[in-house]
């Protein structure tokens, strides 16, 4: 079995260019069912076996979601020993995916967003670590990259002219994204406060590049200093540069390419609107607002 799951991997790693995030979880999956398998061979697995295995998920009480993910992973598995011909048929195709709800995603007001920005205050034109976290901030709103994709940033991926920048998404999927002024500025005034040369744009305290949970850590400290409720994190700041285009008229398919999705009903969760915008539209058109 590690044979078949590392043929695998390495196929989804190099032609299909998937991240070693989600490698690491298709392995983790995998190595989950396997566990569940015990000595039964791969030859055996069955529509009966693949049900048993989503009835223990069950007992866990694993959400849909992650249920779904479970079953992703398998049937992609599945797929391959099938296509590659060392299995004759594929268990997983005729197992439904459990009914995922569709929750709508947090995000803050854009009086919000400014409160958090503004919370960052540089001692003076040298205060590094504050003018990188500024920048960290200001980075998130203006372009709605992922935390993935902001880490990742080089400096040679900022067209500061031009006003784009370069960015690696899912499946090392690279995209040009529109990065306003205020952001531009904060990266520049960041970038002549550092006392190291590095290829990455943001550096840790260490001078090498900055992990996720760094990210996650600088975003908490200002969402608390700025006093705002729990459960805002680093991709909040995305959900809320959806959130406020498409208020601001922006249109679907647009911003379905400056978030970098795949599928347009990914973007679609998006076209939810505030109360305030709600209310606003109501009395404009109603005859008896």
């Amino acid at each position: 079995m590690d044979r078949y799951v590392e043929k695998f991997l390495r196929y989804l790693e190099i032609e299909r260019n998937y991240s070693p995030h989600t490698l690491l979880n298709y392995r983790l999956d995998l190595d989950d069912f396997f566990v569940f398998l015990g000595e039964q061979k791969i030859e055996g697995v069955d529509y009966l076996t693949l049900r048993k295995y989503l009835a223990l998920l069950k007992e866990r009480s694993l959400s849909s979601r992650s249920v779904a993910r479970r079953l992703s992973s398998l049937r992609s598995f599945f797929r391959f020993l099938t296509r590659e011909g060392y299995l004759k048929a594929n268990p997983a195709t005729s197992i439904a995916t459990p009914k995922l709800q569709r929750h709508l995603p947090s995000f803050m007001t854009e009086e919000e967003v400014a409160r958090v920005i503004d919370s960052v205050l540089p001692k003076d034109g040298r205060d590094e670590r504050t003018l990188r976290d500024k920048a960290v901030l200001e980075t998130f709103y203006s372009s709605g990259i992922r935390i993935s994709e902001l880490v990742g940033l080089d400096t040679d991926d900022i067209d500061f002219i031009a006003g784009v920048m370069k960015v690696r998404g899912k499946g090392k999927k690279e995209r040009l994204v529109p990065v306003g002024e205020c952001a531009l500025s904060a990266i520049r005034r960041y970038l002549e406060s550092r006392r190291k040369e590095a290829q990455a744009v943001f550096l840790n305290k260490n001078g090498r590049r900055i992990t996720e949970r760094g990210v996650r850590n600088i975003v908490k400290k200002y969402i608390r200093m700025a006093s705002l409720k729990q459960g805002i994190s680093a991709h909040t700041f995305r959900h809320s540069f959806a959130t406020h285009l498409l208020n601001r008229g922006a249109d679907l398919r647009s911003v379905q390419e400056l978030l970098g999705h795949a599928n347009l009903s990914t973007t679609q969760v998006y076209t939810h609107l505030t109360t305030d915008k709600l209310k606003s539209v109501y009395d404009k058109a109603h005859p008896r607002a």
